[in-house]
């Protein structure tokens, strides 16, 4: 199924909305440390409900951690400065998308590492700064997700 990354998320209800989404869609949490919560946050575990331990969750201390899991060429990294709408790719199981964090994004310096046909937007309109965190990885997991017939 599919990935959603999520380097140093820093607001703990989104995780939960995330470990949630997880949870039902089959897809696999990977948290990249720092993290702005504990694992423990009230606030966190309350958005997450009682799914987290339906969740498939893991947790890395650094990108290059996380990163080595995957094939590099079939992780989306999700940004509002990219040029490829986030519905143009044809996405296979077990693709893996990279979100940032909250307040800024994903660093330009991580956004080089992947090929710009491999950098996501999810349109808005022209006004909007960003999507919420938690919002976005459901855009791009269902989208993904749709694009597989919703099978597992």
């Amino acid at each position: 199924m599919f990935n959603i990354i999520l380097h140093q998320p820093e607001i703990p209800p989104n995780t939960g909305n995330i470990i949630r989404l997880c949870a039902n869609t089959g897809a696999t949490l990977h948290l990249i440390k720092p993290l702005g919560f504990t694992l423990e946050d009230k606030q966190m575990k309350r958005a997450g409900l009682d799914y987290h331990e339906w969740a498939t969750v893991k947790i890395y201390d650094g990108l290059e951690d996380c990163l080595s899991q995957f094939q590099a060429e079939r992780i989306f990294a999700l940004t509002t400065k990219a040029k490829t709408r986030y519905d143009a790719p044809q996405f296979k199981a077990d693709d893996a998308f990279i979100f940032g964090p909250e307040t800024r994004g994903l660093s330009s310096e991580i956004l080089a590492r992947f090929a710009e046909e491999n950098r996501l937007r999810i349109p808005m309109q022209a006004a909007g700064r960003s999507l919420n965190l938690s919002n976005a990885a459901s855009v791009m997991l269902y989208e993904a997700w749709r694009q597989n017939d919703f099978t597992n």
